[in-house]
């Protein structure tokens, strides 16, 4: 089959040859086919003939055979007056049919875990009755500021051991245009974090932050404000010992009426909650409590920041008396932009499922139809 291939392939060479002036005997036919090697020409609108061999050797290969049956080929100049052109499809550089479907289907597998340890990765991250705590993912855009850096590191210390950190600049995320959440979604996947926080920096948005939520590691919904007067922790003077302690529940608290009529404010405040309540818990012990995050609505759009660290002291009764100190970060929330999320993604969001609720036990020791009567004698 080799040597038949080799042959017709020099023959549709050789046929092509004489029609470009090369020193050969064998004369050219338009159009013919034949068996292993078809060869064909097309005519373009420029009066421009193509020749095509669609199976056949390679051009390395021909040239050697040519050379070796001492022909002497003369190749047509490169002008574009030349009235035939051609062209060889080499099948061994095409990809064969059984591989692409082969890779298609390979696309389509799901892999499953191969280790114990990436079981339990995976069981972690399954969908549970009680979810697990939410974690956050602190990421910058291509430019930001000093004060923008120092708030989202302050950011990260006040919720150390729930949040991931990354510090390189990413240029695809615009969290509020659509195909700019697109990178955002995927660190979102790879980190396995419900939360986020994205800080960018630019002349007609200085000093901005994007806070959001994802549901099923897709942007659920966004709130975007700029950072004003802001005071980092070092700014204050306190006994490092009253410092509050890692991973210990906080108070939060809202004053002013905003956060009840206005619908930003409103929405902020349900972002804020996400962020920093930390893991939910049905008992709590007073001496675990340590910190207060308080939120003013100041302006209709402007909301104070503060953190204080809280003290528990004697006042004579069994409710002790508590004092407030302020340890930092202090700042201004300006709301700029924010996002809800449609009404069919939040009430598939608002799914809860149904708790296993133990059946109850029917007595059937005793049969239905029989009655038991005591008698006083």
């Amino acid at each position: 089959m080799l040597i038949a291939e080799a042959l017709q392939g020099l023959l549709s060479w050789f046929r092509l040859g004489s029609t470009m002036g090369w020193d050969s005997t064998v004369s050219w036919d338009s159009d013919f086919i034949f068996l292993g090697s078809q060869v064909g020409s097309t005519e373009s609108k420029e009066g421009k003939k193509e020749v095509w061999v669609s199976q056949g050797l390679t051009v390395q290969f021909i040239l050697k055979c040519v050379k070796s049956l001492a022909l002497k080929p003369k190749p047509p100049s490169p002008s574009l007056s030349s009235p035939l052109s051609f062209i060889i499809l080499d099948p061994i550089n095409r990809p064969r049919k059984d591989k692409v479907k082969k890779n298609k289907m390979a696309m389509q597998t799901i892999k499953t875990p191969k280790t114990p340890r990436a079981k339990r990765e995976l069981e972690k991250r399954a969908p549970k009755l009680v979810e697990n705590g939410k974690k956050t993912l602190i990421l910058q855009g291509t430019k930001t500021s000093n004060v923008l850096n120092s708030v989202l590191t302050e950011i990260y210390h006040l919720k150390k051991g729930t949040a991931r950190r990354y510090t390189k600049k990413n240029d695809n995320i615009r969290p509020f245009e659509s195909g700019g959440e697109t990178s955002l979604e995927f660190f979102s996947l790879k980190t396995d974090c419900s939360l986020f926080v994205f800080g960018s920096h630019s002349k007609k948005r200085p000093n901005n932050l994007v806070l959001g939520r994802t549901y099923d590691h897709h942007i659920y919904d966004l709130v975007e404000v700029g950072i004003e007067n802001f005071k980092s922790m070092e700014s204050f003077s306190y006994d490092k010992k009253l410092g509050p302690r890692v991973g210990s529940k906080p108070f939060i608290t809202f004053i002013g009426d905003g956060f009840e009529n206005v619908e930003e404010l409103k929405h902020l405040k349900e972002v804020l909650l996400d962020l920093f309540r930390e893991e939910v818990v049905e008992n709590l012990n007073l001496a675990g409590i340590d910190r207060v995050y308080v939120c003013a609505a100041v302006f209709p759009n402007t909301v104070l920041f503060t953190h204080y660290a809280l003290r528990l002291k004697r006042s004579g009764t069994v409710v002790p008396r508590m004092e407030l100190v302020e340890v930092g970060p202090s700042m201004d929330f300006v709301v700029r932009r924010h996002r809800l999320p449609n009404d069919a993604l939040k009430k598939e969001a608002m799914k809860t499922a149904a708790s296993e609720q133990p059946k109850k036990k029917v007595n059937h020791s005793t049969p239905f139809h029989i009655k038991i009567f005591t008698y006083d004698l």
